[in-house]
């Protein structure tokens, strides 16, 4: 710009010295027209100037707005100046800056708007660089992993240790997975991708599903179980009837030698009641009422517990320890359901020791946490995955109704639990108040 000022500026000058240089010529034959000559240069010379005004200003104008744009300043606009011509071009030039920072506006709020989207989704979601490095992670997600954001931003996804992430490790774009862990929490692993400036970036949305799951699980074997109390309960009650009468008549039995009918009658109804016993089992699982949850105790729990179990333990040369503080530690909680499931808890692991070991109650009153530790068998990673099925059980003739109440109970107070072995013969279930 300054080169074509500078060339207007020396051609206009050139121009008017010549023509001034030329009318000394007629200065003395015909002053008339060197007088004339001199109107027509200084009329030229102001019009060369206005010229300058109308048409280098403008330019030096619009410049002006070239870099705004540089700076991304979208809020300078120009004047009519009254030139139709440039007018024309300043109108582009408004018309252009209105829709630049109207397109900015809306761009700024859709970015706002994704980041409190994701910022407060109900899935975890990882974003990554480039380089598959870890670059923004929301809050669900590092609930989720229960690790520090420090820990993950700026670190490959493949050089974190995490049991998720080792799967999505190998989870490829436009997948998606289910990944269960600790036996009851599930996840579904989807990963995509997006193009940021030309280069495509990748992110992994993780969501929860156990609770899904659970409410889909119950509700399928309620329905079930429901069903077969209903076929065996209208089988076995009249079934049962008809025995004890046929039992207690002394005519039947009149001159009878042997009592082999009498002995099939009492085994046939004393398995009918095992059938009725059983199927009541089942029933109580579903009919597991709401938690009427108090304040209890949960060290005076502990003691009635270990004084109830004692007697099985010291059968089986199993060493109950727990050192009861002097300090209550109270939590909400419904105390039958509650006893029940330490109750189970503690089955549970005496049945995996088997004979001559040591189960141990721990209480962490800053972590509001209770474990309960076995030197059993442990658990192994295959028994791991189906912990607290329903109706799976590692015993030889296990119903699996028991871990699966005592997830119910714990479900049913919201607390978190896990059963886990971590450490060789050494067996955790811990119970997070």
């Amino acid at each position: 710009m300054m080169k074509l000022r500078t060339k207007y500026i020396l051609f206009v000058t050139i121009l008017h010295l010549l023509t001034l240089g030329l009318t000394f010529f007629i200065f003395n034959e015909k002053r008339v027209y060197f007088i004339a000559s001199e109107i027509f240069i200084i009329i030229s010379l102001v019009i060369a100037i206005r010229l300058y005004g109308q048409l280098i200003r403008p330019i030096k104008m619009l410049l002006q707005g070239i870099e705004a744009l540089k700076d991304r300043d979208f809020n300078v606009k120009f004047l009519p100046t009254g030139k139709h011509e440039v007018d024309q071009l300043i109108n582009v030039y408004n018309q252009m800056i209105d829709q630049l920072r109207t397109e900015r506006t809306q761009q700024e709020e859709q970015h706002f708007f994704l980041e409190k989207l994701i910022y407060t989704s109900p899935t975890g979601i990882i974003i990554m660089d480039h380089d598959e490095l870890v670059q923004q992670i929301n809050p669900k997600a590092l609930q989720i992993l229960g690790m520090d954001e420090k820990e993950l931003i700026g670190n490959n996804i493949k050089e974190l240790q995490h049991p998720l992430f080792e799967h999505a490790k190998v989870l490829k774009v436009g997948e998606t997975i289910t990944v269960k862990l600790s036996g009851i929490t599930t996840y579904k692993l989807q990963k995509s991708h997006f193009i940021d400036r030309g280069f495509q970036r990748d992110f992994i949305m993780i969501e929860e599903l156990t609770t899904e799951i659970l409410a889909a699980e119950k509700n399928t074997y309620g329905k079930v179980i429901r069903m077969m109390a209903h076929e065996v309960n209208n089988t076995v009650g009249p079934v049962n009837s008809i025995i004890q009468s046929t039992l207690k008549s002394d005519e039947l039995w009149h001159n009878q030698t042997d009592n082999q009918l009498n002995n099939a009658l009492q085994v046939a109804f004393d398995r009918n009641q095992n059938l009725n016993h059983f199927m009541r089992n089942f029933a109580d699982l579903v009919k597991l009422p709401e938690a009427n949850k108090k304040q209890i105790d949960l060290n005076q729990l502990l003691d009635s517990i270990v004084q109830l179990m004692q007697v099985k333990a010291q059968d089986n040369n199993i060493n109950l320890v727990y050192q009861s503080p002097l300090q209550p530690f109270y939590i909400t909680a419904d105390v039958q359901q509650m006893e029940q499931a330490l109750i189970n808890i503690v089955k549970n692991a005496i049945e995996s020791i088997g004979n001559n070991g040591v189960i141990e109650f721990k209480v962490d009153t800053k972590k509001r946490q209770l474990m309960i530790l076995d030197n059993g068998k442990g658990i192994s990673t295959e028994q791991n995955l189906q912990l607290f099925t329903p109706f799976y059980s590692t015993k030889k003739d296990g119903q699996g109704i028991g871990l699966t109440l005592v997830r119910e109970i714990m479900l049913n107070h919201g607390y978190e639990f896990s059963l886990k072995t971590i450490a060789q013969k050494q067996t955790a279930f811990t119970i997070s108040f």
